[in-house]
């Protein structure tokens, strides 16, 4: 409990996070009784504000939830109709043909959405069953009874730069649950927390992860194929880093640029965002953007480690859904149905409880629901994928992930179940190992500098408040990162947060919180996990429209 006196607000379950994960949970709690009070607490200005995802929409999640939101007007109006797979060269193309591909990797059926405008959509159906959803409350504590967590803290605001009380200080609430679920994303500050004190993650594999970065653009009606779907792999990458990029044609002449970047690169000179920028100068790439215009851009964490890196998913007084249990399907790059069918399954399972009167106690079938129920079946047939491409690299994963692929769709694997080895943080190398990389210069039309993408996310932070973007021992950065890895979150950093200046003659690192986007990679990359990422104000951080 905190020492601060805080009015409390009871609830039946107290969800965190406004995302697909956390909106399922809402409605499904309320589809099975009523009169549950549930509330649903979102850090973003609006609910979509913070959503950043590709997406190609597996509607499985979205089918076993709401079977007809299609009549409710769901924004999902976009049906892939061709699908496109391409190693690149410098110069050139090779297009993969589809027929060799498992059966899973095929998109038909699925949707190019905004997962943006599909939380929001989700948001009014929630709240038309009587949720209650308040934007703008980012909870920056847990609440604990005994070794149970009994709630959080929301709407903090005010403190001074020194974490001080300021003199408009309001020290927000405590909102109460039988159960408090946390779908908070990637790295989520609240779920790092739980998985640390009750070892959620002991036995487990560690977490891998990617850098999703986005541009939408609008075209040339002319090279505009909606429905079309572009993968790619290979230049600019090369043996840098594994990744790839993603084209996707929505509607309204618009197009989705992606490039994702996996964190466990070991070059510290590598800049996932300057690869990214590069990328779109490819010739086929820039052919399609050439007469167009940037309108968005954006930046988010991908958990890649799937299936066995997944953590125990339940705790004393609650549960952590979606990709902060790391659901997405790497190879698929999917993650949002299986988002919503973990937010499915807690509800039945708190439901089931709150009914029986055993409210409070773990959430034991919700685990083995994730575990032997769809969510598990679509991670386990591709849990060694990801494996694979670290340890073997783009062409022999390719060749032996998609044969395991193949043979896990007939129920069996000739590798087992791999492991991932080291944390992404401590596979980067030593700089003196490695070679700096000499990135183009952006030219202002295909391709821009850190500063003025991040003004097409739409960012704000209120400065006077403390920096969200802590380090644990303020002299790490100069005295350790910058000799033995050229202080790499100069470059990892998509939206240009931190710098390393000359001040009297010294180095001195510099942390820009207000160009933050929440993407979370420092909390994941840096080699020292030396920073560590807390909720801002409510209301700060990233303002996505139609991401």
């Amino acid at each position: 409990m905190s020492a601060i006196e805080r009015e409390a607000m009871e609830y039946d379950v107290v969800i965190v996070g406004a995302g697909p994960a956390g909106l399922s949970a809402a409605i499904r709690l309320k589809q099975l009784d009523a009169d549950l009070n549930v509330v649903v607490l979102e850090k973003g200005s609006e609910v979509g504000a913070h959503i950043l995802s590709g997406a190609v929409l597996d509607p499985s999640g979205l089918d076993a939830l709401m079977p007809d939101w299609k009549s409710r007007g769901a924004p999902i109006t976009v049906p892939v109709r061709k699908d496109n797979f391409y190693m690149l060269g410098e110069a050139g193309q090779i297009r993969v043909p589809n027929w060799p591909m498992p059966p899973l990797m095929n998109n038909h059926g699925n949707y190019i959405v905004s997962m943006a405008n599909v939380c929001r959509w989700m948001a009014e159906q929630a709240e038309e069953l009587g949720v209650e959803i308040f934007p703008g409350m980012a909870c920056s504590e847990l609440v604990y009874e005994g070794d149970r967590v009994k709630g959080v803290v929301a709407g903090e605001f005010g403190k001074n730069p020194d974490g001080t009380p300021g003199d408009g200080y309001e020290p927000g609430m405590e909102l109460h649950g039988k159960y408090v679920f946390l779908s908070e994303g990637v790295r989520g500050s609240l779920s790092k927390e739980v998985m640390a004190k009750y070892d959620l993650s002991e036995g487990k594999e560690p977490q891998k992860f990617g850098i999703g970065m986005k541009e939408i653009w609008e075209i040339d009606p002319e090279k505009h194929r909606e429905g079309t779907v572009t993968h790619t792999m290979g230049w600019p990458l090369g043996k840098n880093a594994g990744g790839g990029s993603f084209i996707y044609h929505i509607d309204n002449n618009q197009v989705y640029v992606g490039f994702v970047v996996h964190l466990n690169y070991q070059n510290p000179y590598l800049s996932p965002y300057q690869e990214f920028q590069r990328f779109k100068h490819h010739p086929m790439v820039a052919e399609l953007l050439k007469g167009g215009k940037r309108v968005a851009y954006g930046a988010r964490a991908i958990s890649e480690g799937g299936y066995q890196s997944i953590p125990k998913v339940t705790f004393p007084g609650g549960a952590l859904l979606g990709c902060s249990a790391g659901l997405v399907n790497v190879p698929r790059i999917k993650g949002n149905h299986n988002a919503m069918l973990s937010g499915k399954a807690a509800a039945e399972a708190a439901h089931d409880a709150i009914k029986a009167g055993r409210a409070g106690d773990e959430l034991t079938g919700y685990e083995a629901e994730l575990r032997e129920g769809p969510v598990g079946r679509d991670l386990w047939k591709v849990r060694n994928v990801k494996p694979m491409w670290s340890k073997w690299g783009l062409l022999m994963s390719l060749k032996f992930g998609g044969l395991d692929m193949w043979t896990n769709t007939m129920g069996f694997s000739l590798f087992g179940t791999m492991k991932h080895g080291k944390s992404d943080a401590a596979a980067t190398g030593k700089a003196k190992d490695h070679t700096p990389i000499d990135y183009p210069k952006p030219d202002g039309k295909l391709s821009f500098d850190r500063l003025t993408n991040v003004a097409f996310s739409f960012t704000n932070h209120e400065e006077s408040q403390p920096a969200h973007l802590t380090l644990k021992d303020a002299s790490i950065p100069i005295r350790t990162n910058l000799p033995e890895y050229a202080e790499p979150a100069q470059r990892y950093c998509p939206a240009g947060v931190y710098e390393v200046v000359e001040k009297d003659g010294k180095p001195e690192f510099v942390i820009n919180f207000q160009n933050c986007v929440h993407c979370k990679t420092c909390d994941i990359k840096d080699p020292s996990q030396n920073i560590h990422w807390v909720t801002p104000q409510g209301g700060g951080g990233p303002n996505y429209p139609n991401m």
